[in-house]
């Protein structure tokens, strides 16, 4: 199974440097790679479809307009990796930590950010339909132009958030998936802004 991993991620490698002339796009579904070492893979514009990275610690990973739909990383950690314009509908961050990540112009449509630390991230013009940020810690994050609705936000710590005045916020769910409680446009940002700590 290694072996033929790696020589799909030759293929996509290539496959990327020559702008899809030669090589082949990286197309993997309900893979486990806890397994592999993927500090010097090439994963952009790949189909990462139900792939599975929990636990994994993973720096500087250039995820950039790759499909990772149900995919989880769970508990894992992630510094400097980048899901700008990437499909995260469904994906599963659970008790992640993520540092200095971009997720801008990505779609997280009913992704799972319950009990994970973003601190220093880029979410600007992300779209969290569905989103649960339930207990989960924001930290030093940019949500400009991102657009929140029937958002997910119980227990959430929000701390030093940049753009929360231009941030599209539809609604917020300060209450259960099984017993919502949704604040809706002016209300919603409102409980936003008196939410957010901030510190000098």
């Amino acid at each position: 199974m290694e072996g033929n991993l790696n020589r799909k991620f030759d293929l996509h490698k290539k496959w990327v440097e020559t702008i899809g002339k030669e090589g082949e796009m990286l197309k993997l579904d309900e893979v486990d790679l806890r397994s592999i070492d993927l500090s010097d893979i090439l994963l952009e514009q790949a189909y990462l479809i139900e792939c599975t990275f929990d636990d994994l610690r993973l720096e500087n990973i250039d995820f950039h307009t790759s499909l990772l739909a149900s995919s989880t990383f769970k508990n894992a950690y992630l510094d400097k990796c980048d899901f700008y314009k990437s499909d995260l509908r469904y994906t599963d961050f659970t008790n992640c930590v993520i540092k200095n990540s971009r997720f801008s112009k990505g779609d997280c449509w009913e992704a799972i950010f319950r009990n994970t630390y973003l601190l220093d991230c880029n979410l600007i013009n992300v779209s969290f339909y569905l989103t649960d940020f339930s207990c989960a810690r924001l930290e030093n994050i940019d949500i400009s132009v991102a657009t929140f609705e029937e958002t997910l936000l119980s227990g959430v710590t929000l701390k030093n958030i940049k753009g929360i005045e231009e941030a599209h916020i539809k609604s917020i769910n300060i209450g259960t998936l099984e017993k919502p409680i949704l604040l809706k446009s002016g209300e919603a940002k409102k409980w936003m802004l008196e939410k957010c700590e901030v510190s000098g």
